[in-house]
């Protein structure tokens, strides 16, 4: 049962993928917004643009595991059957 409810929290498919990434983009615009409204000029515009790359970099390491983890399942031989 443990075991069904993990796999609802995986990521399986590029489609999830970039509907996660899209989340996180959200998020972070909004994030990046309180900091623009909380310290107006450069200081603001600088955290509003860590926010919107550190979605960058984690939709990159999002997807490059994903396709990793693709590249392993087509790429690993089917396991031998014990002869005797």
């Amino acid at each position: 049962m443990l075991g069904k409810i993990a796999r609802l929290f995986l990521i399986k498919t590029r489609f999830e993928a970039f509907a996660i990434i899209y989340a996180l983009a959200l998020g972070a615009v909004e994030r990046g917004h309180v900091y623009l409204t909380q310290y107006p000029g450069f200081g603001g515009k600088l955290l509003f643009l860590a926010c919107t790359g550190a979605v960058f970099m984690a939709g990159a390491k999002i997807l490059d595991a994903l396709r990793y983890e693709h590249a392993q399942r087509n790429a690993s031989p089917a396991p031998a059957a014990a002869g005797g």
